[in-house]
């Protein structure tokens, strides 16, 4: 009996953002990866050909729409229409890391949803489905007319901290957004809850306002989404620091790490960083960042879709 990849069924494609986790994908898999070729023309624009026959194929194209975001999305709505052109019978949208999460609703007048105008594209572009990882916000899988599977990283956070030796540990979330999330990781390693109160005067500025619970003389493990500029987690563990806190060790699924997010995570009084391989991190460029991978619950989201198993069991 024939196994499903063999069977010429399903196909792994990757875009230029980050091949190394699609590679890992693949070897998870048991599949190669297939053939495309994505180039620029003179002026910038972006040229994408299939090497390979994929039609009546179920086709899962990864990409995350990380820096440079523009050209990557634009590389992934080429990439979709190349495949629905070539006859795929279903076009499945990897994406890693979601760019323009952030801009989920109306906060102030005269303002886009980037987000639902995302989500358009990709199904206009003829995307069947999308599969991602920690969603800024869960309600962005109803900006979608298509079915998305919004994985977590957590059991890979999870299996990272039971080989940590630590005893008199809390969990703080850095913000009130945060707290379910951290609520989570809480219930699951049988532990506190700290809440931080943080306001944002304006985007990538964080001031903390209070501190809920008591982080004295404990270790504290933060989760978040991502870190962008690391101005906010640096700012939540200087204020748990000035307030006690013994040994600080942040978790983010999502290393964004723009501008000088390195700099300011070397000098915080953060100890390690973790983060995943949603968007490719060279981490000789800090000492305390460590990176664990996804590819095992992307590849295991892309089998059980393809056999038609579920997809939340991988969380219960």
């Amino acid at each position: 009996m024939k196994k499903y990849w063999e069977a010429g069924e399903l196909k792994l494609f990757s875009g230029s953002s980050n091949p190394s986790l699609a590679i890992r994908i693949s070897e998870m898999l048991g599949i190669p990866l297939g053939k495309i070729r994505v180039s620029k023309f003179a002026d910038g624009e972006t040229n994408v050909k299939i090497l390979e026959n994929v039609r009546g194929v179920d086709c899962y194209v990864v990409q995350s729409t990380c820096n440079p975001v523009n050209e990557n999305l634009m590389e992934l709505l080429i990439m979709i229409d190349a495949f629905r052109r070539a006859s795929a019978s279903k076009i499945i949208a990897v994406i890693p890391y979601f760019g323009y999460a952030r801009a989920d609703r109306k906060a102030e007048p005269r303002v886009p949803i980037s987000a639902k105008l995302v989500a358009n594209l990709l199904t206009e572009a003829g995307a069947d489905r999308v599969i991602t990882i920690d969603l800024h916000a869960p309600q962005i899988q109803g900006f979608f007319d298509i079915p998305v599977d919004n994985l977590y990283a957590r059991p890979v956070f999870l299996d990272y901290i039971k080989d940590m030796s630590l005893g008199n540990t809390v969990v703080v979330s850095p913000d009130i957004g945060s707290v379910d999330r951290s609520r989570s990781f809480a219930k699951r390693l049988d532990l506190g809850l700290v809440i931080v109160d943080k306001r944002r005067p304006k985007p990538n500025m964080a001031e903390v306002y209070n501190i809920i619970g008591s982080v004295k003389d404990m270790n504290c493990l933060i989760f978040d989404d991502m870190i962008d500029t690391a101005g906010t987690i640096a700012a939540v563990a200087s204020s748990i620091k000035a307030a006690g806190a013994a040994k600080i060790i942040a978790f983010a699924t999502h290393g964004v790490l723009s501008k000088d997010a390195v700099i300011k995570l070397n000098n915080s009084d953060i100890e390690e960083i973790v983060i995943t391989d949603t968007i490719p991190f060279d981490i000789s460029k800090s000492n305390k960042i460590k990176c664990v991978t996804v590819a095992n619950i992307l590849g295991e989201a892309i089998r059980r879709n393809h056999l038609r198993e579920s997809i939340s069991e991988l969380f219960d």
